[in-house]
C-alpha cells in the first residue's frame, strides 16, 4: 500500500508526536508498505510564535498538491492541524479522496486554562478539521468518550507503544550511578515550555536531585529561577535512555496530554511514574501498580520510590509497536474503490480482494 503522511510535526522537531509518527513509518515500511512523508522540510518555513524550534510551512498548497498527485497514494493520513495539514485536507477534498486524521494535542484545554479563551473555540476548529475525514484516530478510551461527546465523528482507536529495545533498564547496578547526583533522582523529560506545567515539578520540595532533560522556549528562564535543578539539555537515543534508567522516579506534571509517551519510555527503563490523575497518565497507568497518580504531586513522587523497577519493565513490555502499527494500518481508508483495493488486514499486510 502507498501511504502519504502529510504532517506539520516532523524532524528536526523532537517530541512525542514525531517519535510516534516516525516509528509508525518505520514499522509500516518493514511490513512492506511505501510511505511518503510530506513534512515542513519540503517547504519554506517560518518559526512558530513562541516556539522557534517548530517550523511552520509557508504557503505549502501548490507544491504539496503536486507531491501528493505524483505519488498517487492508496491512502492519506493527516495528523496535525497546521499549514500542511490544512493544505492536505483541502487537496483531498478537492480530489474526492477519503483521508484519515488523528488527535495529538489538547490545545483546546491548554488555551482555556492558560489564555482564558472559551474551550469551545479551539475545539470547534479541531472538530471542523477532523470531521471532514473518513476516520479519526484517538489513543485512549477516555479521549474517545470525551471527543464523541464534543461532536467528533468516525472515531477509531489507535493506541501507543514503546521501543523496548532502545528503552531498557540498566544492564548492571553501576549503570544507575552514571549521573553522579545525590539520590533519589527525580526526572522529567520533554519540551521545556509553559504548557507542560513544569513549574509544578520545579517547585516541589523533594530530597535528592531534580533533572529536566529537554529543550524549549522556557529553558533559560527556568534555569535562572531554579539553580538547584539540573538541565542537561536535549538528549536522544541511548543517551536519553541513560537518564531514564538512572532516575528513581519520573515526575510528569503535565495536565494537558493525549497520552504522554515519555511515561511509557520511563516504565520501559524500569523507572516508576508520578503524575496528576488526569487524561494521559490515567490512561497509561490507571490502577496498575507502576506509578502513583495524585493531586499532591510531591506525595506521588515520594510514594513512587517504593515501586519495584522490574514491575515497571514488565508492564511496558505489553505495548508493542508492531501491534500499534497494525492498528494504524487497519484504520486507514482506501482511496480506490474496494473492489480494486487490496485490503489491509489486522496483520498489517495486503490481501487480495475477495471475488
Amino acid at each position: 500500500m502507498r501511504i502519504i503522511l502529510a504532517t506539520d510535526a516532523w524532524f528536526p522537531q523532537i517530541n512525542g508526536v514525531v517519535r510516534t509518527l516516525s516509528t509508525t513509518v518505520e514499522q509500516a515500511e518493514a511490513l512492506g508498505h511505501t510511505v511518503r512523508v510530506i513534512g515542513p522540510d519540503r517547504f519554506r518555513t517560518l518559526p512558530a510564535p513562541g516556539y522557534p524550534q517548530v517550523r511552520l510551512a509557508l504557503a505549502p498548497g501548490r507544491l504539496l498538491a503536486r507531491l501528493m498527485d505524483e505519488f498517487a497514494p492508496d491512502a492519506v493520513h493527516i495528523p496535525v492541524e497546521g499549514p500542511i495539514g490544512l493544505a492536505a485536507r483541502r487537496h483531498c477534498l478537492r480530489r474526492g479522496w477519503p483521508f484519515t486524521t488523528s488527535f495529538h494535542t489538547r490545545f483546546g484545554d491548554y488555551f482555556a486554562a492558560k489564555l482564558r479563551l472559551p474551550p469551545a473555540l479551539p475545539f470547534a476548529f479541531q472538530r471542523w478539521f477532523h470531521n471532514a475525514g473518513a476516520g479519526f484516530m484517538v489513543q485512549t478510551a477516555t479521549l474517545e468518550h470525551e471527543l464523541a461527546g464534543r461532536g467528533f465523528r468516525r472515531i477509531r482507536r489507535w493506541g501507543r507503544a514503546v521501543d523496548t529495545e532502545l528503552f531498557q533498564p540498566p544492564r548492571q547496578a553501576a549503570d544507575r550511578d552514571v549521573l553522579g547526583l545525590p539520590r533519589p533522582v527525580f526526572l522529567n523529560v520533554g519540551r521545556v515550555s509553559t504548557e507542560k506545567n513544569l513549574e509544578a515539578f520545579l517547585t516541589l520540595d523533594l530530597p535528592g536531585s531534580k533533572v529536566v532533560v529537554g529543550d524549549g522556549p522556557q529553558r533559560a528562564a527556568y534555569q535562572a529561577r531554579h539553580p538547584d535543578v539540573h538541565f542537561p539539555g536535549w538528549r536522544s537515543g541511548a543517551d536519553l535512555t541513560r537518564y531514564f534508567a538512572a532516575a528513581d522516579v519520573f515526575v510528569f506534571p503535565s495536565r494537558f496530554e493525549t497520552l504522554g509517551l515519555v511515561t511509557l519510555e520511563s516504565l520501559a527503563c524500569g523507572t516508576p511514574v508520578a503524575a496528576y490523575p488526569v487524561p494521559g497518565p490515567r490512561d497509561v497507568i490507571g490502577d496498575h501498580p507502576v506509578g502513583v497518580l495524585d493531586e499532591d504531586l510531591r506525595a506521588a513522587a515520594l510514594r513512587a520510590l517504593s515501586i519495584p523497577r522490574d514491575r515497571c519493565r514488565a508492564f511496558a513490555l505489553g505495548f508493542s509497536w508492531r501491534r500499534c502499527t497494525e492498528e494504524f494500518l487497519g484504520n486507514l481508508v482506501p482511496i480506490m474503490a474496494p473492489a480494486r483495493f487490496a485490503a489491509v488486514g489486522r496483520d498489517g499486510l495486503q490481501h487480495p480482494p475477495r471475488p
